[in-house]
């Protein structure tokens, strides 16, 4: 893989990030475009392994050191041919997954990792302008109907395999536009939606029919979905927010993330909205609760609207820098990661516990908080939390945003009418080959495994839609 020595001449360079200033001006994409010289360079990097942990580390089992080789060779369309393999949507995952496959590479042990996802968005964008990608309608149908319920990474990687297995599939999506959380819970700088729509417009020329506005167990009835389609699989994520029940809820200015995220993408989409219902960052000091992915996307945004000071706010402790012995190569590190976003501005607190939300004629102007601090894991791993005494205060804030994560898929409409069966996380209870307990309906993604990321999402709809073809041919042909 690369050149033996690869690893050891080259260091690890990531394509660069457009100026602060300049990108807090616009909604544009971060970083500029790498060069094919540059990313071949990274794939020289590979470093033959033997053992290629970043196969386990991502989860869709992408054939990572054989593309990198393809790319350092300069084989962009066998390259490409064999991320497809297993990946249906690379300019996705190259775009916003946060690469588990590099936090697992051999070469990562005492030295930076191989550009993995650099690599891997770097040869679909080459493919595409080279032509290489077009419409691959396939050739014989089965006359079996799909209805898939969600447009979401899950729900399209299920519709594609299972049009590629021949099936006619139908995609339902209860919001206005496709794509789901790609479209309006990812901002445009780290997503632009013109990348979604370009792969959208692809799956319809195979076949693959989308129906907007159409919240199935509402306004599209249960029953008629499964009268009319051989299987049913369920995509819908999971979009029920975990909320903050303290005093002062109900105050103007609180606002869940998923609240705040879609207004600004359907402003960049061109959509017009009502001032009174928009939620702005524009001129306030706004507080974000929560240090994940989706705290750190409204924070970008926040920047963008003009906020006269924003502030990412974590429970939890300060990472350390490094991996240390609880998260030993090659697992995961939980590790403090400083997002496009955290570096444009603004702060972040860490061990901040929100008391206590104070207003005055209905609005927000404070937040009472109170420092904590964690004790050594008990038995069950779990660190006590305990406030630290003296250390309350309390900060001016005109918008709080809530960005503590999801607590699973929403149960009224489609899950109720279903009467499907839920785990003990409140997600749809499946079998191995991601059937329901209703015969017939199917889930994948979130909504089965509960909140995790766009590749993970992949790889469920991937499953997912072996285990329907399986159940509608009797076998199936269709790569995990």
């Amino acid at each position: 893989m690369g050149r033996d020595t690869g690893f050891m001449e080259i260091g690890r360079q990531m394509a660069a990030r457009r100026s602060v200033d300049e990108r807090v001006k616009d909604w544009f994409q971060v970083y500029k475009e790498p060069s094919d010289s540059l990313v071949q360079g990274q794939g020289e990097r590979c470093m033959d392994c033997g053992i290629p942990f970043c196969h386990t580390g991502c989860p869709l089992g992408n054939i990572i050191p054989d593309w990198n080789d393809l790319v350092y060779r300069n084989r962009w369309k066998e390259a490409i041919k064999v991320l497809h393999k297993t990946n249906n949507f690379p300019e996705f995952t190259g775009w916003v997954c946060p690469a588990p496959c590099e936090a697992a590479c051999v070469l990562g042990i005492n030295d930076d990792p191989v550009t993995i996802k650099q690599i891997e968005l770097r040869t679909i964008d080459h493919a595409f302008q080279e032509g290489w990608i077009k419409a691959e309608p396939p050739k014989v149908r089965t006359n079996k109907k799909v209805a898939i319920v969600g447009s979401g990474p899950s729900g399209l990687a299920c519709a594609a395999q299972l049009n590629r297995a021949g099936h006619w599939v139908t995609v339902f999506e209860r919001a206005d536009r496709i794509g789901g959380l790609l479209t309006y819970g990812i901002p445009d700088f780290k997503l632009e939606k013109w990348v979604v729509k370009r792969r959208l417009d692809l799956m319809e020329e195979e076949g693959v029919l989308f129906k907007t506005n159409a919240n199935v167990g509402f306004n599209v009835p249960i029953d008629e979905l499964r009268q009319e389609f051989d299987a049913l699989v369920l995509a819908g994520g999971a979009t029920q927010p975990r909320d903050l029940s303290i005093p002062g809820r109900d105050l103007a200015g609180i606002h869940f993330a998923m609240e705040f995220l879609p207004q600004q993408n359907r402003r960049i989409a061109g959509d017009q909205q009502s001032v009174d219902s928009l939620i702005s960052a524009e001129g306030k000091r706004v507080i974000i609760l929560g240090g994940g992915d989706t705290g750190s996307d409204c924070h970008g945004t926040a920047l963008r609207q003009g906020a006269l000071s924003v502030a990412s706010w974590e429970l939890l402790p300060k990472p350390p820098t490094q991996r240390n012995s609880s998260m030993p190569w090659p697992y995961w590190p939980t590790i403090l990661r400083t997002s496009s976003s955290h570096e444009e501005g603004g702060s972040r607190e860490w061990s901040v516990s929100t008391k206590r939300f104070i207003g005055s004629n209905g609005s927000l102007q404070r937040l009472e908080v109170v420092r904590v601090e964690f004790g050594q894991p008990d038995a069950n791993g779990r660190r006590p939390m305990k406030e630290v005494a003296g250390s309350e205060f309390e900060v001016e804030t005109e918008l709080v945003l809530l960005a503590m994560g999801f607590l699973g898929p929403e149960r009224a409409g489609m899950l109720e009418k279903l009467e499907v069966k839920l785990d003990e996380r409140g997600n749809v209870l499946s079998d191995n080959n991601y059937m329901s307990s209703v015969e017939g309906v199917f889930a994948a993604g979130d909504i089965r495994r509960g909140q995790s990321l766009v590749v993970w999402a992949i790889a469920e709809g991937r499953q997912a839609a072996r285990g329907v073809d399986q159940y509608l041919m009797g076998s199936t042909d269709l790569p995990s």
